[in-house]
């Protein structure tokens, strides 16, 4: 059957809260009306993780969680209370890491992989060339290449595993098909009529090999790997050799000394490059713009089949009712996801035809977006649904005086729609680079073949490319044929038009983008495909500049009224017709997705629910805050807005015990660095200006441990609170509902 939960309880996992603990907490769980528990990513992820999203072996159940048998002890419990278990599953990317057997095949046998076509790689980058053919970058070094080198950071080693390359806790691995390079120059020390100089010549030329610098591509990895660990096990002469050569390979001191170890690495299926270069010039897609989390084709159907098997089994065991699907905005084909998952999880819990498992996914909506009619899910995760009931406990009226005295403390900062450019121009620039940069020259390749836009330069249709992007007001369009829903030809068009406005380019130019990302190539076109491909592959891509533009910059940039800057949400319009909009929101949710989650706190929410509850009740005292601002103002000297965000986070989280005062300066220290770096304007991630954080924290410190300022925050938060804990209170009460 298909079973819809009523009330979920999220619990996230790591090894300090594993499977057993969970058990003991579900008789509580289920006294509180909990129907279903809600669980984070299960499947084996990279040792120590906290949260589970970086899968290194989607066909295991984590060993730090408890395994398969503490899962199944788990289980038996929920079904004593007949709870159900609602899964987050991650399709999007895995872990980049040594502990991935599949992304270390990729990198040790390069094209010849039997994983080749799992990850999202460009194995032909069109920006690098030659440089990167048949490479996959990988921007993990703390300093440029030739100084990691000759530093002695890069260290070759050799383990049962076979040769390795280290880079401190790092590993990568050495292709099978260039061990001559190492092991070659070991033959002179050895006596030709020897077993061993016999069998080591065939380990360092087999079948079809030229020469020790263009050794054969059919090596037998595994045949090679044991028998050098056999020689290496029973033979005292070749293991003192093999060290000796190791040892000489990775220096002497001397710069010359390292020839042979760069000459291996630039042999092999990867680029090891300072991390730096990861905006201009890396060829696979990330997660967002995490190097380490790579993009994993799921659209193929053998890793769609590969990636959620041990999903399809513990479904058909009945052991997962549900699942969550995590950023359904970065896959290829959304839809097609979903009505592929739908018919696996249909056979696999044996459904009748037309019954449908139970599925929500991570999602954004725009105030104005719906999801797609093709969606074959139950709804989100709820994120518009507390956007809308957050906006019910902002007081208009005390927003407008709010609005009049942000303005007048930060006038620099302009509207909001001008601050979210800025932060999504901004990351195209710093984290995004090289991926516009790429979509660009394949946009360029396409406008070769119309006859009306092969004279548009390069840098062109760059800059528009660019524009057109930042100008997208959702996370992306779900384009996938030439049939184009109205709703996402309008938000398109609508892009065109706004980057359209720039005199510096052609109309000409935007003529042909709306031909492209519309799919509508001129009639004389023959590879009518690549306008597709082209615009799925730039719907892919938009969602991440929105999500860092948005989310990871604006909202840190825009602090009128902070409890509004949360994914999903406008900080920037004025609230009107709150309530009206709450009910017609539920309305629609109830017509349309009756089943959709309406969750008011996540793990992925920027702040909890009662902290965000106390700080919107702060618009029903805007005169009280605004002499609070100016009494603390007077007491040191800080940025005015900076001290606007401070303030408002400090009644946000201040506490009505005394005693744990003591803990708030390091909780808003920690804070106020990621406010700092997100901000991306005195410090960010790639740049941290410590002496700016610093600063920020001894304005707050110092605030917290001031006696008259206690007392006058003391003052304010008590009445905010009291109206905070109501509006928590009607939040549960609404979700009941």
């Amino acid at each position: 059957m298909h079973r819809v939960p009523i009330a979920t309880y999220r619990v996230q996992l790591h090894r300090g809260f594993t499977f057993r603990d969970v058990r003991r907490i579900v008789p509580y769980l289920s006294s509180l009306g909990i129907s279903d528990l809600y669980c984070s990513p299960i499947l084996r992820a990279r040792e120590g993780s906290t949260h589970g999203y970086d899968v290194v072996d989607a066909t295991e159940i984590s060993i730090e969680l408890g395994g398969e048998a503490a899962f199944l002890e788990l289980q038996n419990e929920l079904k004593k209370y007949r709870m159900g278990f609602l899964l987050d599953i991650v399709p999007n990317h895995m872990a980049a890491v040594p502990e991935n057997a599949w992304w270390m095949s990729v990198l040790e046998n390069g094209p010849h992989s039997r994983f080749i076509n799992y990850f999202d790689i460009e194995w032909r980058p069109l920006l690098t060339g030659a440089k990167q053919e048949n490479k996959v970058l990988l921007p993990v070094l703390g300093r440029p290449y030739g100084e990691a080198l000759e530093s002695g950071e890069l260290r070759l080693g050799y383990s049962r595993d076979g040769f390795a390359v280290h880079y401190f806790e790092k590993r990568f691995p050495i292709a099978p098909h260039t061990y001559a390079m190492i092991l070659g120059p070991m033959l002179p020390d050895l006596d030709r009529e020897t077993s061993l100089y016999s069998e080591l010549e065939g380990l360092v030329s087999p079948p079809g090999a030229q020469s020790a610098d263009s050794p054969a591509l059919n090596v037998n990895s595994r045949f090679l790997k044991d028998n050098l660990w056999r020689l290496n096990r029973d033979e005292p002469g070749f293991r003192a050799l093999l060290d000796a050569r190791i040892t000489a390979m990775n220096g002497t001191g001397e710069i010359d000394s390292l020839d042979a170890l760069d000459h291996l690495l630039d042999s092999q299926w990867y680029r090891l490059s300072y991390w730096r270069a990861a905006s201009e010039e890396i060829n696979y897609r990330r997660f967002f713009d995490v190097t380490d989390l790579v993009g994993v084709r799921v659209e193929s159907p053998e890793v769609f089949e590969a990636r959620h098997a041990k999903v399809f089994e513990l479904v058909e065991k009945g052991f997962v009712t549900g699942v969550r699907i995590d950023h359904i905005d970065g896959l290829f084909d959304p839809a097609a996801h979903l009505r592929k998952l739908q018919n696996r999880f249909g056979r696999a819990s044996g459904m009748d035809q037309g019954k449908t498992f139970y599925v929500v996914v991570e999602k954004i909506l725009g105030s104005d977006e719906t999801l797609p009619e093709g969606f074959h899910c139950d709804g989100t995760t709820g994120y518009e649904s507390l956007v809308r009931l957050n906006d019910v406990f902002v007081d208009s009226e005390g927003e407008r005086a709010l609005n009049a005295f942000w303005k007048r403390i930060a006038p620099h900062i302009g509207n909001y729609e001008e601050v979210v450019r800025d932060g999504k121009r901004q990351v195209i620039d710093e984290l995004f680079s090289g991926e516009i940069r790429g979509l660009a020259m394949r946009l360029l390749d396409i406008a070769a073949t119309d006859r009306s836009a092969r004279d548009f330069s390069y840098s062109d249709i760059l800059e528009g490319l660019t524009a057109v992007t930042v100008e997208l007001d959702v996370y992306r369009t779900y384009i996938r044929n030439e049939e184009i829903d109205d709703d996402d030809r309008r938000r398109i068009e609508r892009a065109i038009a706004r980057a359209g406005d720039d005199q510096s380019l052609e109309r000409r130019l935007f003529e042909f983008f709306s031909n492209v990302l519309l799919v509508r190539p001129p009639r004389y076109v023959e590879d009518r495909s690549a306008w597709l491909e082209f615009t799925m592959r730039w719907q892919q891509f938009t969602g991440r500049v929105m999500a860092k533009g948005v989310e990871d910059t604006a909202f840190y940039r825009f602090n009128r009224l902070i409890s509004r800057n949360e994914v999903g949400g406008e900080p920037g319009a004025q609230i009107d017709n709150a309530v009206a909009r709450f009910h017609e929101h539920n309305s629609n949710l109830a017509t349309f997705w009756p089943h959709s989650m309406n969750a008011s706190s996540t793990h992925d929410t920027k702040r909890s629910e009662d902290v965000r509850a106390r700080i919107s009740a702060r618009s029903e005292f805007p005169d009280e805050y605004q002499k609070l601002y100016r009494s603390a103002s007077r007491q040191i000297e800080a940025n005015p807005e900076d001290l606007h965000l401070i303030l408002q986070s400090l009644i946000g989280v201040w506490p009505l015990q005394e005693a744990e005062l003591r803990e708030l300066p390091q909780r808003m220290g920690t804070y106020l660095e990621k406010a700092a770096r997100e901000a991306k304007v005195q410090s960010s991630w790639l740049r941290p200006n410590q002496e700016y954080e610093r600063g920020l924290k001894e304005v707050s410190d110092s605030l917290i441990v001031n006696p008259p300022f206690q007392k006058e925050c003391q003052r304010l938060v008590l009445k905010v609170a009291w109206t905070g804990i109501l509006n928590s209170l009607v939040q549960t009460l609404e979700k009941i509902n």
